[in-house]
């Protein structure tokens, strides 16, 4: 029996969802959260898909049975009216322009929950750029009337300031970004392909500045008597004593350590190395970066953590002590001790990683302090929770050779 307007609108839903048939294939679907859509059944080569119409009361019923009309008009003529209404949605999708600052953005929608949320990371880097510089060059051009020509000029603007290393980036985004394009199909060429090779040539990479193993008797000397903070001071021997990064000294909690046990343990989210193989596994497969501490490490931890008032942080911010030291502050130190150009917070992990090669460790171990890829060409794994206690022993080696470099001195 057909249907009425009455009985569409007075169709309540139940403990289940149902449908109450009208005719030609046109039925009422009824789901268990009240919503009612129309639904068209058809034969199509010997099966009966269905597909929806729209929903009630958007869709009237006298305007469902035009649209079930015009659909069994087009399988009568052997169109799959599932098709047509794709081809319609799809031109109506695409008839609106898209402007190049338009699909940049749903590409950086789309990339951003896979950059890590890092001050300096991806997200904020490209968010930058294309503020800054390919959004007002190429912005308001319909993406798929952006010339080879018009992206060239955008990056040769960016070159001729003398930012190489921003052009380079620029370079990976724009191919990104058109990519992303084609793949959505507003576009069928990317004009930022292959500029690589007209690209300006980059000067070669400056490496952060470390200290031979010669070297570090004076620097010890120096760092005992410099005009510094005390819990800068505290901040550089853990540094010399741990190999870590000084963004992992500077965001350590006082809960990350076991000084009974000297092991110092990292959550993996707080390793700059590991974002991407959290990204490509999940945090809950990717092992905390285990760091063992000597006796003279864990000395110095707890006396800089007594000295900076015992919160949360092991190393707290002088003016807000929720917040950790400036990501400048070992540096600006090194500077005044007169190693400007000559040593970096990151160098000293350099420094210690020559040095311990020199003193011919295990090439594994050392990767495995420095939370890198194993050395090993076979695995190129991360070890970052491997060798604990090879690295225990290698690590109070260390600190007893540099107590010792210190005496001396």
């Amino acid at each position: 029996m057909p249907l009425t307007d009455t009985a569409v609108r007075q169709a309540k839903p139940g403990e289940k969802e149902y449908s109450v048939t009208d005719g030609d294939g046109l039925s009422l679907y009824v789901a268990t959260n009240g919503t009612k859509s129309w639904h068209f059944r058809f034969s199509w080569h010997g099966k009966q898909p269905r597909f929806s119409l729209g929903t009630y009361p958007e869709i009237t019923l006298k305007e469902a049975r035009e649209l079930r009309d015009q659909a069994r008009a087009q399988v009568a003529k052997g169109i799959d009216p599932r098709s047509k209404r794709r081809e319609e949605k799809r031109a109506a999708s695409t008839s609106a322009i898209k402007t190049f600052e338009v699909v940049a953005g749903e590409w950086y929608a789309f990339k951003l929950p896979r950059w890590a949320k890092a001050k300096k990371g991806a997200a904020k880097q490209a968010q930058l750029y294309l503020d800054k510089d390919l959004i007002p060059a190429l912005g308001r051009i319909p993406i798929a009337e952006v010339r080879r020509a018009d992206v060239l000029a955008c990056l040769r603007g960016i070159e001729k300031r003398g930012a190489l290393n921003v052009a380079r980036k620029c370079r990976t985004w724009l191919n990104e970004i058109f990519r992303f394009g084609i793949a959505s199909d507003y576009l069928e060429v990317n004009p930022a392909a292959d500029l690589d090779i007209v690209a300006a040539k980059e000067p070669p990479e400056k490496h952060n500045p470390m200290l031979l193993q010669h070297e570090l008797k004076e620097f010890l000397r120096v760092l005992k008597v410099a005009d510094i903070k005390d819990y800068t001071r505290s901040a550089i021997r853990i540094l010399l004593l741990t190999a870590v990064r000084t963004g992992e000294l500077r965001n350590a909690r006082w809960d990350q350590f076991d000084l009974d046990n000297a092991l110092w343990t990292i959550p993996p989210e707080g390793v700059k190395q590991l974002q991407k193989v959290i990204r490509a596994k999940g945090g809950d497969k990717v092992p905390p970066y285990l760091v063992p501490l000597s006796r003279q490490a864990v000395e110095e931890v707890r006396k800089v953590h007594q000295m900076t008032g015992r919160y949360k942080l092991l190393i707290a911010g002088r003016s807000d002590p929720s917040k950790p030291i400036s990501d400048g502050t070992v540096n600006v130190a090194l500077r005044r001790m007169g190693y400007e150009g000559r040593l970096t917070g990151h160098g000293i992990r350099a420094t210690i990683s020559t040095a311990l090669n020199e003193m011919d460790y295990n090439e594994d171990w050392i990767e495995a302090q420095l939370s890198h890829a194993s050395g090993s060409k076979v695995r190129r794994t991360y070890n970052h929770a491997e060798f604990v206690e090879q690295r225990r022993g290698m690590m109070q080696d260390w600190a007893d050779y540099l107590d010792l470099l210190e005496a001396e001195g």
